[in-house]
């Protein structure tokens, strides 16, 4: 007997999907999170599912788990201190940035906070030219003193970033031995490794947070570990990239900035798998939590990766699932602002206390109270009865702060509150669609999280889709993506050319000298050569240009036919995003990519034959509920989930409550169970 667990950790709940090797049973759970110390619920939760199980920890054989750690340290401002050694000169990169402002006309918006205290950022007596010649030597001597002035100062990190060195890394190189024999076991990054790709102020702000988070994951990963071994867990753990993939222990702490936003890019891993099941090519992922509210963009069964985003107001330059994040959960906190209007988040009630209807010492107004109120939510007991909820205490937040300090009555607060943070989930899907060139209405919008499905049909009304998907268990969906993970390692570097025949030789050359990295890097994780993929891509950018598009290559070996492709779908993507292209303009390749995948065992999801002959089951209770765009409540059919058979149609309003979720269908849409278990619910147009 063995057992699979994938791992979310939430800012509410913590939730686990377990896998028997044996039977093929996929077990999900939900517990509270330990925001103190996320692996205390990891741990428990592990111990209760194999209790229930009747398991030993020993029958383990694969843990994954996406953390927040990261995350938490760059909001709460947590890190370590870091010291920054860079070409003298230019020690004030991180503090100068870029001319690129995010917010034009905020006049309030401030700098994030430097990462790099000051008088820790220092230069040293190097110089690289744009062609890799070395202008000035490394002053060895001048390094070894600026390391022991920053040992004096305290610094638990150092980075490395100097001019060029994703050209010629040797002076990075040499730094970083200097450092060790100067300062030995401090955590120490160099750009040409971590990001080798041009761009001074990204690749410098990417080292430097890889900097800031390596001792604080250091010191998780290593308690989480002791942690599971003292359960009896002997299975090495994985740790959910931001691409969507799963690194080990050791690659994690490496690179601690690719797990910066690990959580989320499970969903729109476990998504994918289930738009191939249902034929859904193209996808906008939903994924509603206690705190916020993640949306991505799926095109042909593959995510949008984006090569640099900001994480807490800094750039990173690696790769990450595009997803939007937003302050819009089932906790978050409705008030009447001082010019009398309504406002939903983005502060969040979180686990302690939470809702008022939990009972837990909330007295805020919250997305939960509101939806208990408005009877979309059970009004006596949740997580399939294991919580009570008390609906006198959501009474009385909502007249509280809402109708007591305006003109709304307790019905039409609540409605209020639904319809704020449903405009700002549209608002989010149009970012990652109609801003970006995409027809919202040609995609399916798949909602999962423990509020998603709570909110889904009435978001996708509002912008025209009339499909949407809800998976068997879509509020543990992040943690079943852990177990549908590849383990993945992203390789880039920097060398601008003109997209000619030319060329060709320097392009292979590069991409040569990936693949020989990422075989090596499939080498340490003991991946066979039959589970192994290699995907590749350039971005490239007409002459001139300041910005690039990636752009899929068929394979690592460039031909005249392969260049000639990707010149024809680099004009073609430019005018899907942009409105124009111009085939007579050169084209220049910049930076070159390659992904180099282990497949990795993953668990078989039983297709069930439909019988939509099988009569209805019976609802478990009636309730009057009021949706969006009703003045009366209806009385609607409640049911479990769990009764229906795959092939079943119910038109609505309908409930249908599970344990780590509740799914409302308003009026004018059906839906119908198909054989794995999803729910597909379609708008029916009113004439």
């Amino acid at each position: 007997m063995g057992y699979m667990i994938g791992v979310d950790v939430g800012g509410t709940f913590t939730d686990f999907s377990v896998f028997n090797l044996e039977t093929g049973e996929l077990i999900h759970y939900k517990d509270s999170s330990t925001p103190d110390d996320p692996s205390r619920a990891i741990v428990k939760g592990v111990q209760d599912v194999l209790r229930e199980q009747q398991a030993s920890a020993g029958e383990v054989t694969y843990l994954a788990h996406g953390t927040t750690v990261g995350t938490n340290a760059l909001i709460e401002k947590k890190g370590a201190k870091v010291g920054l050694i860079t070409t003298e000169g230019f020690k004030d990169t991180m503090e100068i940035g870029t001319q690129k402002r995010p917010s034009l006309y905020d006049l309030q918006m401030q700098k994030p906070v430097p990462l790099v205290p000051s008088g820790c950022n220092l230069g040293v007596k190097e110089r690289i030219l744009y062609d890799g010649s070395i202008e000035t030597p490394l002053d060895e001597e001048n390094v070894r003193e600026v390391v022991r002035f920053l040992l004096h100062k305290g610094v638990q990190s150092i980075a490395v970033c100097t001019l060029f060195s994703f050209i010629n890394p040797a002076h990075e190189q040499r730094i970083r031995e200097i450092v060790q024999e100067e300062y030995p076991g401090v955590y120490t990054t160099i750009s040409s490794q971590l990001a080798p790709e041009f761009r001074e102020y990204s690749r410098m702000s990417t080292t430097v947070l890889n900097c800031y988070l390596g001792p604080v994951m250091k010191q998780y990963v290593d308690n989480f570990q002791k942690s599971l071994r003292d359960i009896g867990v002997q299975v090495e753990p994985y740790i959910t990239q931001s691409n969507g993939s799963i690194i080990s222990i050791k690659e994690t702490i490496d690179c601690p900035i690719k797990c910066a936003v690990s959580g989320p890019s499970a969903g729109v891993v476990a998504a994918t798998y289930i738009g191939r099941q249902c034929g859904a090519a193209k996808i906008i992922t939903f994924d509603m939590g206690g705190t916020s509210a993640d949306i991505s963009l799926i095109e042909d069964y593959t995510p949008k990766v984006s090569n640099e985003r900001l994480v807490e107001g800094y750039p990173a330059r690696i790769p990450m699932i595009n997803i939007i994040t937003i302050g819009a959960g089932g906790g978050s906190i409705a008030r009447i602002d001082e010019g009398n209007a309504l406002k939903v988040g983005p502060e969040s009630a979180g686990a302690m206390p939470g809702p008022a209807c939990y009972g837990r010492g909330g007295t805020w107004p919250v997305v939960t109270d509101a939806n208990i109120v408005l009877g979309k939510l059970n009004q006596k007991r949740i997580l399939g009865g294991r919580m009570a909820v008390h609906l006198d205490k959501a009474y009385q937040a909502l007249e509280e702060h809402i109708c007591s300090k305006s003109e709304l009555s307790r019905d039409e607060a609540a409605n209020g509150i639904i319809t704020v943070v449903n405009s700002n989930m549209v608002r989010a899907v149009r970012s990652v669609s109609v801003e970006k060139g995409y027809d919202v209405r040609e995609f399916t919008l798949m909602a999962f999280g423990g509020a998603g499905p709570l909110h889904a049909c009435e978001v996708a009304q509002e912008l025209g889709i009339q499909e949407v998907i809800i998976p068997p268990h879509p509020g543990t969906l992040c943690s079943l993506g852990l177990l549908l993970a590849d383990t993945k390692f992203d390789l880039s570097r920097t060398h601008i050319l003109a997209a000619t025949q030319e060329n060709i030789p320097l392009f292979n050359k590069e991409f040569a000298q990936m693949l020989e990295q990422g075989a090596l890097a499939l080498d340490r994780e003991n991946i066979p050569p039959q589970r192994r993929q290699f995907i590749c891509s350039i971005d490239m950018r007409y002459q001139r240009q300041n910005f690039e598009i990636n752009i899929p290559i068929s394979s690592g070996v460039i031909t005249q036919e392969v260049l000639q492709q990707a010149i024809s779908d680099f004009h073609a993507e430019h005018k899907r995003s942009y409105g124009y292209c111009n085939p007579e303009a050169p084209v220049q390749c910049v930076s070159y990519r390659t992904s180099a995948i282990g497949i990795i065992d993953k668990p078989e999801m039983r297709l069930c034959p439909l019988t939509p002959e099988m009569p209805l089951p019976a609802p478990i209770e009636q309730r009057d509920v009021l949706y969006q765009g009703q003045h009366k409540r209806i009385l609607t059919p409640v049911f479990q989930r769990e009764d229906f058979m795959p092939g079943q149609t119910v038109d609505g309003p309908c409930i249908c409550e599970q344990m780590d979720t509740t799914l409302v269908v308003p009026p004018h849409w059906t839906m119908q169970v198909d054989g794995y278990g999803n729910i597909m619910i379609h708008y029916n147009e009113v004439r």
